[in-house]
């Protein structure tokens, strides 16, 4: 399982920070930005993993990405088998959601009942 360490975002990473801060922070304003500090958010210039992150960024706002939520986390990371999407590592979990793993459970029983009746039409 690959663990998350520290190192540099890229652009994209930082962008999905961005968007997801104008988007769900409540102490963000687009004219002032950052309410509590009164001056510009320093989540927005964020840089590498392992920087200080804002208490509400963390607690409140991350809760709303998992695959931003993955990159500040650290421990064991898992590949999601249905999506590929990164997500933390907890016991026997294979997918991200119950959507992906309901889509697989879906997949799954589609292919097995083609093997089934395949079976039935060559006798």
């Amino acid at each position: 399982m690959p663990s998350v360490s520290s190192r540099e975002l890229d652009p994209t990473e930082r962008r999905a920070i961005q968007k997801l801060i104008k988007a769900k922070c409540a102490n963000y304003d687009w004219e002032y930005g950052c309410l509590l500090l009164d001056e510009d958010c320093p989540m927005m210039i964020i840089g590498f993993t392992n920087s200080a992150l804002c208490k509400y960024f963390r607690n409140v706002v991350l809760y709303y990405d998992p695959g931003l939520q993955v990159l500040f986390q650290d421990g064991p990371v898992r590949i999601c088998k249905n999506c590929g999407s990164p997500f933390p590592a907890s016991k026997n979990k294979l997918y991200c959601s119950l959507k992906c793993s309901e889509i697989a459970r879906r997949r799954k029983n589609a292919k097995r009942n083609r093997k089934y009746r395949g079976k039935c039409s060559q006798t």
